[in-house]
């Protein structure tokens, strides 16, 4: 009763705010994301709205500043019922302006950019979508937060201070995971994926950060922090990783998958649920411990993960393990 009640309230609040600040526009444009293939579609990702926030941070800037940065991200224009296309197929963006288009895969693979317009504009907008190379023999699927970027998701009160007060010159990557990346994709050959509980708003935060730091290229699937009718702001972190991680192996049927993710979230829990859905499709798991260690339920939740039978390697750091998730990856 109370989270229904509060959920009307935000909706409420949101219809609001469309009008005060004039979100209800006409102005559209396209905030590309990156997407994906099947073994039949390229999924062709992105987001309708009045205007693109963009920050362009210096390094020595105060935390203040970093913290109002973070926060315009958030203030989003979206647009809903706008229709978009890539040639001649179609699409409609939907309540937080999101779309995706189905265009027929073809022979090509590696990135590719796809033309999409929004019906009565001028312009288009290019979306890049990885096509898995043929040559490919796994598939590499990584959480972000405390995985590959040091963030403090164990702690609310730590993930939202180290979120908000830095920025994408100064948040820390972790080298190990740079390079242990680096290796398992090959140079390209093998896709790589990252799923987090992140929202959308910071998907070209995230980008800045991959780009500055040379972490491999990958689609994200990141969390709709919106409301709608049916929705109140988001579903659970456990529910949107198993979740992407079943559409990433149904729509990778051929290649095996390692999972990289870390105990502060309980992922040791979420892999061992892939696991008993996807037998056979997992080659390895590793862990990264942050925070204080490994309390009684992670110990207990790797245990589990252990007794499938599947490699599992979990510490500190990944040193160490790089040369060993390579021998099960090209084995």
């Amino acid at each position: 009763m109370l989270k229904r009640t509060a959920h009307r309230i935000a909706l409420l609040w949101e219809k609001i705010f469309d009008r005060l600040f004039n979100r209800t526009g006409k102005d559209r444009l396209i905030e590309a994301y990156m997407g994906y293939a099947t073994d039949e579609y390229l999924i062709v990702r992105g987001r309708v709205l009045t205007a693109l926030r963009r920050n362009k941070p210096q390094p020595h800037q105060s935390r203040l500043t970093n913290i109002k940065q973070i926060l315009s991200l958030f203030l989003t224009d979206e647009v809903a019922d706008v229709a978009v296309s890539a040639g001649t197929h179609k699409a409609q963006s939907d309540e937080e302006g999101y779309f995706q288009i189905l265009v027929p895969r073809g022979d090509q693979y590696g990135w590719i950019d796809i033309d999409v317009t929004i019906e009565d504009r001028d312009g288009t907008t290019a979306c890049p979508v990885l096509i898995p190379d043929p040559r490919a023999n796994i598939m590499i699927i990584s959480d972000i937060d405390d995985t590959m970027l040091e963030t403090g998701a164990y702690s609310l009160a730590r993930n939202l201070w180290t979120s908000f007060s830095g920025n994408a010159l100064t948040r820390h990557v972790f080298p190990d995971a740079i390079e242990l990346i680096d290796a398992l994709s090959d140079k390209g050959r093998n896709p790589v994926y990252y799923v987090s509980s992140s929202p959308w708003n910071l998907f070209s935060f995230l980008t800045d950060i991959f780009t500055r730091t040379n972490l491999t290229r990958g689609p994200m699937f990141l969390r709709d922090l919106g409301l709608s009718e049916t929705k109140f702001i988001t579903e659970g972190h456990g529910n949107h990783k198993g979740g992407s991680i079943d559409v990433l192996l149904n729509s990778n049927a051929e290649l095996p998958a390692i999972l990289i993710g870390d105990t502060g979230q309980k992922d040791a829990a979420i892999y061992k649920d892939v696991i008993d859905q996807h037998p056979d499709r997992i080659k390895a798991v590793v862990l990264r411990t942050p925070g204080a260690g490994l309390d009684a339920a992670d110990h207990a939740d790797i245990a589990a993960l252990s007794k499938t039978g599947i490699p599992v390697f979990h510490g500190r750091d990944f040193k160490g393990m790089t040369e060993k998730l390579y021998k099960i990856a090209f084995e």
